[in-house]
């Protein structure tokens, strides 16, 4: 391969924060970078085995989502060769494919010369992912809040939250689709003001760095978290370790597989070690949040 023309690095997320159900997004430090040059035709190398089964050819998510964004205006990119080397683990409610979809808009933004706006990357992100929570984090970095309809789109950001995260990974991962087919058609009036409330103080705690009511609210999630969390071996016993560990709180990463524990700065290691202990069939990722978006270097 010649020397790559440009890379684009992208953070991988945690959704959903437990009541901020498909609106809120966290971005975390752990990265994609994807060298990319002019090639004869599409080709995708991973440099990581975790990811060898994926297409690597045209049908792979990132070429997918090139040649979608530059067909919406009307112009081709040219064939590229990408070299993807990435710590995110695959399937593990991490936004592996928020994370791919924001690369492929970054990525044919600067080979079709598009100069789209963060605004039209935000709407195509979140039209290609049918939600805006994950991709808006991978693009922007930090925290984001997201209203998204078909009709109208907003987008707020939060300075990087002053916590450490652990990650906790379950021996058997359920799929996104089977996950969302746990939920409820509808929830009764009296249940979805509950939820709104929770989400609500949640958020406002998070704007005025009040992590120990975050941690509270990001628990009386009516949304997700009790149809989803029969996925999760000892859920309740996790939640009470987490509780003594010194956690602000624990909820579902995103649709699952994983669970996210929000914790005071520079104690994630630590309660990571607690919890692989505890749990040794559960995988612990001690992380941070991320400051940065998706980036373009030359």
């Amino acid at each position: 391969m010649k020397e790559a023309g440009f890379s684009v690095t992208v953070p991988a997320t945690t959704a959903n924060l437990g009541p901020g159900f498909d609106h809120l997004g966290l971005a975390l430090s752990l990265t994609m970078t994807i060298e990319v040059a002019t090639a004869p035709q599409w080709e995708v190398e991973y440099k990581d085995k975790e990811y060898a089964e994926l297409p690597t050819d045209e049908t792979n998510l990132i070429v997918q989502t090139i040649q979608q964004v530059v067909a919406k205006y009307h112009k081709t990119a040219s064939p590229q060769k990408l070299v993807v080397s990435s710590d995110i683990p695959l399937g593990k409610g991490l936004g592996s494919s928020a994370t791919a979809i924001a690369a492929g808009i970054e990525i044919a933004n600067e080979v079709a010369h598009l100069q789209l706006e963060t605004q039209d990357k935000l709407r195509i992100g979140s039209e290609l992912e049918g939600h805006a929570d994950n991709v808006t984090a991978a693009l922007l970095g930090g925290l984001t809040v997201s209203y998204f309809t078909d009709e109208e789109m907003e987008v707020l950001t939060f300075p990087t939250p002053p916590i450490g995260v652990v990650i906790l990974v379950p021996p058997v991962a359920l799929k996104t689709e089977a996950s969302r087919g746990l939920l409820p058609e509808q929830l009764t009036h009296k249940e979805a003001v509950r939820g709104s409330a929770a989400g609500s103080v949640m958020t406002a705690a998070i704007a005025q760095e009040d992590w120990a009511t975050a941690g509270r609210m990001m628990e009386r999630d009516l949304f997700h978290e009790p149809y989803r969390k029969v996925g999760f071996p000892n859920f309740d016993e996790i939640r009470v370790a987490c509780h003594e560990a010194g956690a602000y709180g624990m909820t579902i990463s995103g649709a699952g597989p994983s669970l996210f524990i929000a914790v005071p700065p520079t104690t994630e290691k630590q309660v990571a070690a607690s919890l692989d202990e505890r749990f040794p069939h559960y995988q612990a990722i001690a992380l941070q949040p991320a400051t940065t978006g998706a980036i373009i270097t030359k």
